[in-house]
């Protein structure tokens, strides 16, 4: 099976997306579609040997739509970005006919107000011109609006007729089609009104208001979903254009498509990172804010990876690249960040659901409107009044119903939401992940890499013989322990730091037991505590879950130093975080009992589950979850990646391990766990919103279809004109964009 990403041309509405989804559904070969209005994009899975991109067009072509190969960025990234382009052109399409036909709407709408205020009120004059000649301009000017900007509205009926399908444009363009052909009619043959005792009104100015007001609702609705997807723009706007490389001994400046993996890449002060690698020579300050989202550079020397897209402030630097085009970190999240965009939350299901259905409804309700009108407004009000008002509720019902707002209610939260998480170092790889995260009451997360710093630090130097003090001790075991490469050996060498190392001679090491050396003419020998005989304070040491090294000196017991895996910074602050949002917060780890409790009791964790083998762990979320919780894991190794698969939504730290990242569902770079509780708030605002464009896109319809209809005339005498209908549907489009827009102001 192959996934393919492809932008999808001519889609115009939610509906489109529905008809297209279904069309591509009963394609042989084809496994699974998810088409997204607000992106313009569609993922589809199918088997090659049965199905390919011509046979998809094939099945969609004959309703007006088409896939193009989504080559957003290809093996090496660049600046070019053909899905913002397209965006692009659409908005320009629309601002063309937008640009023509608003100022003439306007036009017609203030003649069409100051008309109906002139046969309302004595004082206010009548127009100064002929209504007849205006009436024969308004029949041009609507022809041309008609069939030329209306031109896919007709288009929309010409395929509702052929292949029964409906969309959007087929209820405008039935509505206004309506409109426009009977004032033909009524203008160029009087005399068949005059037989069949029809209204004599005309309705010109409806046809060229409200396809002129739907044109301008297009025109900003394109521009609002350009604005919805421009962290992706942002995003490919990091990376650098050139790269300067030593090829045979001389810098030459290449294109960042020419740099290989193993060139090696120099890097001037102020100059961008163009790849990722490890610094082979110099030192500098880096800027990483743009990927990580902290503020304060980070000091990078020798053997220190750096990221494609950072900045470099200070050095120059000289660095191996060892990832290049789509394989760097940048690339890495420009591809998460797109398909967590293009992919449907659970809670869009029932807008889907709504979408499909929604459109013949709505032409059933428009000719029941109308019937009714024709039928029992008759007898009431006359028949050439009852027509009239039954084409006004026609005509008024298909437009005020377009389904835009309710199509893009869920797609343009998320497109914004996941981008902003993007902004701030939160990759979310799908849009169920973000729902899923926002109803989590349980985070459980795992020890070693995660709570910690993931390697060990010198906490306490105990000096046991008073002959010597800790800098001395300390200055002993660190001379020893340079000839080691043991984890622990690093830790107590990083204590030492500046101190003078002293001169070793015969370093051994003890098979796992320890290490002996003569430093400056006095045997040295590290090693675990015997069992039995232990001091006192080594045993307070290890009670407290901390690993301990006697320094023996000269055959006598010198002193101990304490080693343990320290919580990093933000642990505290984070665990406080999550509980004042009432979510509980369990650490589950492989590590003894003592040490877990330590590490708990530290960063506040009430609840610990020690001892857990790897396999052991996905069964402790499912426990967890029979007891009706909503569980999020938070790893970053290869053990932790059952459980992240077993919770509802897992959490990956970025310095993890590759098959943690890919088991999923939100990946937090750079390993920073205070991102969990921006995660959490990210998920909750987006989803949140998601509910308040649902709601607007359904109040508009379930409001404005029945006061259309004209359920309002029995009780107060009030028929909706077209043309506020055209308004109404125009705002509740850009209503929903515009609220989705304000996630982009939320602070984290």
């Amino acid at each position: 099976m192959e996934k393919g990403s492809y932008s999808v041309v001519g889609m115009h509405c939610a509906s489109c997306a529905t008809i297209i989804t279904k069309a591509l559904k009963k394609t042989s070969g084809v496994n699974d579609v998810q088409v997204n209005y607000a992106t313009e994009k569609a993922q589809v899975v199918f088997d090659q040997k049965a199905a390919s991109l011509e046979l998809l067009n094939a099945a969609i072509s004959k309703y007006g739509y088409a896939l193009a190969p989504d080559e957003t960025h290809d093996d090496r990234i660049t600046s070019h970005h053909p899905g913002g382009a397209a965006k692009e052109e659409g908005a320009s399409a629309h601002a063309a006919k937008a640009q023509f036909v608003l100022p003439l709407a306007l036009f017609i709408f203030v003649v069409m107000l100051w008309d109906i205020a002139a046969q309302a009120f004595i004082s206010v004059p009548n127009v100064p011109f002929s209504m007849d000649l205006f009436e024969i301009i308004s029949m041009a000017l609507a022809t041309v609006v008609m069939f030329w900007i209306g031109q896919p509205f007709i288009a929309g009926v010409a395929r509702f007729f052929r292949f029964r399908v409906a969309n959007m444009d087929t209820l405008i363009g039935i509505g206004t089609l309506t409109a426009y052909l009977y004032s033909v009619v009524l203008t160029l043959l009087p005399e068949i009104g005059q037989r069949f005792q029809l209204p004599e009104y005309t309705y010109f100015d409806v046809v060229i208001v409200v396809i002129g007001f739907v044109t301008f609702g297009k025109y900003l609705e394109a521009r609002s979903k350009e604005k919805t997807g421009e962290a992706i723009e942002k995003l490919l706007g990091l990376q650098a254009k050139t790269a300067v490389v030593l090829r045979n001994g001389v810098e030459i400046e290449v294109p960042l498509a020419d740099v290989l993996v193993g060139d090696v890449v120099i890097v001037k002060p102020g100059g961008k990172i163009p790849v990722d690698g490890v610094i082979l020579e110099g030192r500098t300050t880096i800027d990483e804010s743009m990927i990580t989202g902290e503020s304060i550079p980070v000091d990078k020397g020798i053997g220190d990876m750096v990221i494609g897209a950072t900045l470099n402030k200070q050095g120059s630097i000289r660095l191996t690249a060892s990832k290049v085009g789509s394989d760097t970190l940048l690339s890495h999240i420009i591809r998460m960040v797109e398909e967590a965009q293009g992919s449907k939350a659970p809670i869009q299901a029932t807008a889907d659901r709504v979408s499909a259905v929604f459109v013949p409804v709505v032409l059933g309700i428009a000719v029941a409107a109308l019937l009714g009108w024709i039928i029992i407004g008759s007898a009431y009000l006359g028949q050439v009044t009852a027509i009239s008002y039954g084409i006004l509720s026609f005509v008024g019902v298909l437009i005020i119903a377009c389904p835009c707002a309710l199509g893009l209610a869920t797609p343009t939260a998320i497109i914004v939401g996941v981008g902003k998480g993007a902004e701030y170092g939160i990759l979310v790889k799908d849009a169920e992940s973000l729902e899923v995260l926002s109803r989590v009451d349980t985070i459980v997360m795992d020890k070693t890499g995660t709570l910690t710093k993931g390697q060990p630090e010198v906490t306490d130097i105990v000096v046991l013989d008073p002959t010597f003090d800790e800098r001395t001790l300390l200055s002993l075991a660190a001379s020893v322990e340079k000839k080691s490469e043991h984890p622990l050996a690093e830790a107590i060498v990083a204590k030492a730091g500046n101190i003078e190392s002293l001169p070793v001679q015969g370093f051994e090491a003890l098979g796992g037991v320890g290490v002996k050396a003569q430093v400056s003419g006095r045997s040295v020998v590290l090693h675990r505590p015997e069992k039995e005989g232990v001091e006192p304070a080594v045993r307070a040491l290890e009670d407290a879950g901390k690993t301990v090294i006697v320094v023996d000196v000269d055959g006598r017991s010198a002193g101990v130093i304490a080693l343990s895996d320290m919580l990093k910074d933000e642990a505290v602050s984070t665990i406080q975080q999550l509980h004042r949002k009432r979510i509980e917060v369990i650490m589950l780890t492989g590590d003894n009992e003592g040490v877990a409790k330590r590490i708990a009791r530290e960063a506040g964790i009430e609840t610990v589950i020690a001892g857990v083998l790897p396999q052991e762990k996905a069964g402790k979320i499912e426990e967890l979850q029979s007891a009706g919780r909503t569980v999020a894991m938070v790893g970053d190794g290869i053990n932790d990646a059952p459980a992240l698969v077993q919770a509802n939504v897992g959490i990956a730290m970025a310095t993890g391990t590759d098959i943690a990242i890919e088991s999923a569902g939100v990946t937090l770079l750079y390993g920073d766990i205070a991102k969990i509780g921006q995660a959490i708030e990210l998920s909750r605002a987006t989803i949140r919103t998601v509910k308040q464009n649902l709601f607007w896109a359904f109040i508009y319809n379930v409001i404005g279809i029945p006061i259309a209809a004209g359920l309002l005339y029995p009780l107060w005498g009030i028929v909706l004109n077209p043309i506020f209908a055209g308004l109404a549907m125009a705002f509740s489009s850009v209503s929903v964009v515009g609220n989705s827009l304000r996630l982009k102001t939320k602070r984290l």
